[in-house]
Order: C-alpha cells, then sequence, then structure tokens
C-alpha cells in the first residue's frame, strides 16, 4: 500500500497499535513481526490473516488450551547446526528437543475435526510435517539435565567406569590420611578442600613439613596450608587424565548428534516459525479482545460501510478510566465516495477521520478492527492524508502554500482505488478564495472517484455537498442546551459550527456577540441559524426513537414472559391430566390385582374341596357379578352426567329411574302402589317404591 505523506501512518498512530501488538508477543519472532507488520493490497492474505486472528480470539474466548509453549529464541543455535563440523552443546541440544516437543503437540492437536474447525489456523502447519526421530536421537545421547550418558558409546561407558573407580580408591586412601593426621593433630578444621580440581589436606602452617606432598596453596592469614598428600598424587593424576578422556569423548558423541541433526536443520527452523508465527496470531487476538476487535465482511473493491466503529485506542484509554466511547457510522460507496463533516470544534470531526483512516489500515495489515462484525470493508491500493500543520520552513513554504502542495499531489496521483483523509480543506486562507479551491479540489477528487473524508467550516462546501455527484453531508452533533459536543455523526446533513453559541458558552460579552451578529451577511447568518435548528430537531427524533425502540424492546420482552406463562399453565394442565389418568389406571390395574387373588385362592380350594361343583358356582358368581357391577357403574356413570334425582311423588308423564338397573323411562299409568313405565318401545309395571323422579341436566352455556 502506497502513502503519501510518509508519516500518514504515524499521523493515524497504527505505531502505537503495533506497540499494543508487540505487548502481547512472547517470541522474538512474534515481536519482529508486531513492528514489521505489512499493508496488504491482496484480499487473499488479508481474509487469511483476520481469519486466524479471529479462530484464536474464539479459542481463547472459550477457554480452550492450544499447545504453544515454546518461546525460546534459538535462531544462533539452528544457524550452527547447519553448520558442517560444527558442535552443539547439551543444552542446546535440549532446546531443539523441546522445539521438536512443541511442535509434535501442535500437529497432534490439529485432528481431522480440528482441521475442519479451524481451517485458517490449520493453514499454518500445511505443507509441513512432524519428525519423531529428532526427539529419539537427542534421547539416545541425553538425559534431562543435558548430561550425555553412559550408553550414548562403550567408550564412554568405559571411561566412566574407570573413573568410578579411580575416585573410590582416591576417597578411601584420602580418608585414611585424614584419620591419621587428625589424630596427630596437623590437621585444621575445615580438614580439606579442593584446589584446580584435585584433593587436597588442609594443614596448619607451622605443620606443613610433617607432612609429605606437594604444596598447592595457603590461606590469606598464611596459618593454612594447603598438600596434596604424595599417596594421593598418583591417583589424582590417573584421574584428571580419565576426565580429560571423558571430555574429548563427551565432545565427539555431541559432534556426532551435531552431524546427524543436521539433516533436519531446515526442519528445525520451519517448526521454530510455526512457534512464533501462532505466537503473533495469539498476540493479534488478545489485541483484539482489548479493543472489541472483531472480523468484517470484505470486499475486493473500494468500499467503506463502518457499523458501530471505534477509534481502537480511544476505546482503550476510556476502558481503562470506566469513560462510554461513542461509536460511529458512515458509508462509503461508489455512488457517494467523498463525506463533508461539519460541526463545532472539539466536536469530533478529527476523530472520526482518524478512525476511519486506522481502521482500514490495521484492516488490511490483517489486524482485527473495532466494529460490528456486519461492517463491511473493501481494499485500497493507496492512502493520502493531511492533518494538522503541515509548514515547513525547510522549504519556506507557509501553512496554506504547503496545504496547496499536497492537495495538488492529491488530485494528480488519485484514483478510484484511493482513500484520502483531509482536515480543514481549505483553511489558512481568505475564507472566500480558500473555499472556491476547496471546491474545485473536491469536484476533481469527486471525478476521479477517489473515496475520503473531509472536514470543514466552510458554509459553500456544506451547500455545494450534496448538489456535486459523489458528494454528501455530515454533521458531529451539538447539545445547544447544554453547549456540550455529543461526538456523534449524522449523515446526510451539513452541522452548523456552532460560534455564537460557543461564544456564549465560555461567557463572551453578549454586546460582542451581537456586534459580530451584525457584521456576518443576513443570507450567511439565517442558513447557519437554519442547520443549527435542523440538528437539534435531527436530535430530538433521534432520542424519540430510541424511546420507540426501547419501549418495542419492552412490549418483545413481556410478550416472551406471556408466553412463558401460558407454556407453563399448559403443561401444568397437561400434567393434571396425566395424573388423572394414572389415577384411574392404578384403579383397575388394582382391581386386576384383587380379582387375581381371590382367583387363586378359588383354585386352591377347588383342589382341596371334594366338593367341585360348590367351588365352581363360587367362581361363575364371583366373575359374573363383578362384571355386572361393573357394567351398572358405567351405566349408572352415563346417567348420572345426564339426569338429577330429585324425588318427590310420582305423577303420570314424570321421568323415573328404576332403582334395581337404574334405568330411565317416562310413567305412562299409575295402578295403586304400581306404575306402568315406558322403556323405549316396552311397557313394564314396576312398584312406586322401586322408582324415583329424575330430571334432565340444563346444557351449560358458554360465554
Amino acid at each position: 500500500m502506497k502513502f503519501f505523506p510518509e508519516s500518514a501512518i504515524q499521523q493515524l498512530e497504527f505505531d502505537k497499535i503495533k506497540k499494543l501488538l508487540e505487548q502481547h508477543c512472547r517470541t522474538e519472532y512474534a515481536r519482529h513481526r508486531s513492528l514489521n507488520l505489512r499493508i496488504h493490497t491482496r484480499i487473499e492474505f488479508i481474509q487469511l490473516a483476520l481469519q486466524q486472528a479471529n479462530e484464536f480470539k474464539m479459542l481463547l474466548l472459550s477457554g480452550l488450551y492450544f499447545p504453544n509453549d515454546f518461546t525460546a529464541n534459538i535462531s544462533k543455535e539452528l544457524k550452527l547446526l547447519a553448520i558442517p563440523g560444527a558442535s552443539l552443546s547439551g543444552e542446546q541440544f535440549l532446546l531443539l528437543r523441546r522445539l521438536a516437543d512443541n511442535a509434535g503437540n501442535i500437529f497432534r492437536w490439529f485432528t481431522v475435526e480440528v482441521r475442519q474447525t479451524y481451517p485458517g489456523l490449520s493453514k499454518v502447519i500445511e505443507n509441513n510435517y512432524y519428525e519423531k526421530n529428532i526427539k529419539l536421537l537427542i534421547d539416545e545421547v541425553l538425559d534431562e539435565a543435558a548430561v550425555v550418558k553412559d550408553k550414548a558409546s562403550e567408550e564412554l561407558a568405559e571411561i566412566r567406569m574407570n573413573l568410578y573407580r579411580k575416585r573410590n580408591d582416591l576417597r578411601r586412601v584420602f580418608d585414611r590420611i585424614v584419620q591419621k593426621l587428625n589424630k596427630q593433630g596437623y590437621l585444621a578444621d575445615i580438614e580439606e578442600s579442593f584446589m584446580n580440581g584435585r584433593r587436597v589436606l588442609a594443614v596448619f602452617a607451622e605443620q606443613k613439613r610433617q607432612v609429605k606432598g606437594v604444596l598447592h596453596s595457603e590461606s590469606d592469614s598464611r596459618r593454612t596450608s594447603f598438600i596434596e598428600p604424595e599417596e594421593t598424587t598418583e591417583l589424582n593424576n590417573e584421574i584428571f587424565s580419565l576426565e580429560y578422556e571423558e571430555q574429548k569423548e563427551v565432545y565427539r558423541i555431541l559432534r556426532k548428534l551435531t552431524q546427524q541433526l543436521s539433516i533436519y536443520a531446515a526442519l528445525l527452523k520451519s517448526y521454530h516459525d510455526i512457534s512464533g508465527e501462532y505466537d503473533f496470531i495469539r498476540a493479534s487476538a488478545k489485541l483484539a479482545i482489548d479493543i472489541n476487535g472483531n472480523f468484517p465482511q470484505l470486499q475486493d473493491r473500494a468500499h467503506v460501510n463502518l457499523i458501530n466503529a471505534y477509534h481502537p485506542l480511544l476505546y482503550v484509554y476510556n476502558q481503562n478510566n470506566n469513560k462510554p466511547t461513542i461509536p460511529v457510522n458512515l458509508k462509503l460507496d461508489n455512488t457517494n465516495s467523498i463525506l463533508v463533516i461539519s460541526g463545532p470544534n472539539a466536536g469530533g470531526k478529527t476523530v472520526t477521520l482518524k478512525t476511519a483512516g486506522l481502521l482500514q489500515v490495521m484492516m488490511q495489515a490483517g489486524l482485527l478492527v473495532s466494529v460490528s462484525p456486519d461492517s463491511e470493508m473493501g481494499v485500497f491500493k493507496q492512502l493520502m492524508i493531511h492533518i494538522g500543520d503541515t509548514q515547513s520552513l525547510e522549504f519556506e513554504l507557509s501553512t496554506y502554500s504547503s496545504h496547496l502542495k499536497n492537495m495538488k499531489h492529491f488530485i494528480e496521483q488519485a484514483n478510484g482505488k484511493t482513500l484520502f483523509f483531509i482536515d480543514e480543506l481549505g483553511s489558512g486562507s481568505d475564507p472566500s478564495l480558500g473555499g472556491a479551491f476547496a471546491e474545485v479540489i473536491m469536484e476533481e477528487l469527486a471525478f476521479k472517484h477517489a473515496f475520503g473524508i473531509v472536514t470543514t467550516h466552510y458554509l459553500n462546501l456544506k451547500v455545494m455537498a450534496n448538489k456535486v455527484k459523489g458528494i454528501i453531508n455530515g454533521a458531529m452533533q451539538f447539545d445547544e442546551k447544554k453547549l456540550l459536543p455529543l461526538y456523534k455523526l449524522q449523515v446526510g446533513k451539513p452541522g452548523s459550527s456552532y460560534t455564537f453559541s460557543i461564544a456564549e458558552r465560555i461567557g463572551l460579552d453578549k454586546k460582542l456577540i451581537s456586534r459580530a451578529r451584525k457584521l456576518v451577511d443576513e443570507d450567511h447568518f439565517r442558513l447557519d441559524k437554519l442547520l443549527n435548528r435542523t440538528e437539534q430537531d435531527l436530535q430530538f427524533i433521534d432520542h424519540e426513537k430510541l424511546q420507540l425502540q426501547k419501549l418495542l424492546k419492552e412490549n418483545e420482552h413481556l410478550k416472551k414472559e406471556m408466553q412463558q406463562v401460558l407454556q407453563k399453565e399448559k403443561h401444568r394442565q397437561e400434567i393434571e391430566i396425566l395424573q388423572q389418568q394414572n389415577k384411574i389406571s392404578q384403579q383397575k390395574f388394582d382391581y386386576l390385582k384383587d380379582m387375581e387373588r381371590r382367583l387363586k385362592a378359588m383354585v386352591t380350594e377347588w383342589r382341596k374341596a371334594e366338593n367341585k361343583e360348590e367351588v365352581v358356582k363360587m367362581i361363575q358368581a364371583l366373575l359374573f357379578t363383578q362384571k355386572e357391577k361393573m357394567q351398572k357403574e358405567k351405566h349408572q356413570k352415563k346417567l348420572n352426567e345426564k339426569f338429577v334425582e330429585v324425588g318427590g311423588d310420582i305423577k303420570v308423564g314424570d321421568k323415573v329411574k328404576m332403582k334395581k338397573n337404574r334405568q330411565v323411562g317416562q310413567v305412562t299409568e299409575l295402578r295403586g302402589k304400581k306404575a306402568i313405565v315406558q322403556l323405549g318401545a316396552i311397557p313394564i309395571t314396576v312398584s312406586l317404591q322401586d322408582l324415583i323422579v329424575v330430571n334432565e341436566k340444563k346444557p351449560i352455556e358458554n360465554g
């Protein structure tokens, strides 16, 4: 990506973002990547970098462990490994083993399912493999303390066995001499020490001539002499010779191991890069969490559609100080490619401009950005910026001359893949003349289909926006009652500079303000006042809109709660029905159990009884009586549902129920103590005492 001027990235404070990223890095590889971020213009590179950071962010937020714990910088060791004839130390080999072990953990972590879930992260180890022979070769030679094992070679094992024996011999001889001289009172309190790797006696200076041997040294006070007894000199010489042989053999073994592993030098370097790359991706994900970074939708064209965008540095600062950050929403496309932002000073115009610029650079550097995931961001080939005073003493250019020089470059180099930012276009000159040049510059940039944001106080630029194709107005909102900026961008209309309102806020004499108003062109003043009023009305509408949305959310919440209550009540009723059904089923089950018990008892009685016929009659009576009883109960239940007993004297025409069989009929004739009852098509004679008057139940009316 091309930048103009060269300090554009510094002006957008991208270097501070890189510093924040570096603080999360644990490896030298990742730190170098962080401080030397490349701004890509090819969407496939950007897509992969954002995908990898987003996948690692999901890992961190879900609390899953990623097995990349190797953080040591072993670039020198890897270079040495590739040099013929070189030899690494035991400690260096252990670092290589840890690196290989780390790579093995990473390759094992990426199962088939994990590769499908995290395709971006799996790309890092694509076309690579894990070589277990590296660990095996090192483990054959070295133990966990980086010491060469005895079994590394037969020669080393023999040397160390001889060393062990000679040292034991030396210890026995030396201990015998110490006991002897101690009895004679020749030895000092410390008795013995080591000088130049040889075991010596600590003898009182006045007794040193009594002990035969080699004088190695004396104490600072000259009161103690350190003597190697002549009995141990030969043994010490032999041990010294064996130790030298041991060192030679260890060096030979390590050099051979270096040669064996040198064929894996390139593979080990790739493991080192993989570890560093995953550390860099982790740092990107950690930064994204800090700045509320997300993965926007990418477009392979010039396009900007920021939804709930935050300036990442301002967001971090406000988070640390428990302050809210106001998001910005803006859109630049082929129809409206240039946004002119107006409004009061210190209202957030420059911050909005820098937010869009910094987020664009971050996204094309492969970093997640502080926007809603629904945002759409395109790819630009060059970025131009003009912010603040660029007066040059070296070239004797005034502020406005420098401004025009930059605008000249903008016009000459801008195209449809250019994103530009101009703060206070046309400032530094006569308002009428500067405003005229500003109009021409904006028209030319719009003609070249460049994308950009311009901040201004010039009224003529506010008027020309929305009239010239591709240029739209935007305003930073201002609370006129409290005389405070709201830091909210309103796209589609110009904003007032609130010059006189701010003057009143700071307490300027009202007479001076009144005089100043009279000096302003009436049409100019009227237009500014109209913009002021329009903005306040829009703020009121926005406020009412927010209140309406809040009420709609509350209504939706109440609707959900009511649905939950209805579902609970329906569930309760279903449970009651099931309980009732279970109760009926239980009654049937109890009845059948009782019948089973009685039948078993009767079968037993039948086997014992001599008169089998009596028992059979009992069984028949039990079965048929119970069946008849059940039928009567069922019939009675139906009648009870249809008729109600009222009692009283029986008259012709009354509906009556027979007490024995529970049937209902109509009285057609009375004959003394008996009545003729019509049951369907059959008249029967029934005693009055066996009848009871009933009435048909009235159906319950709904509503």
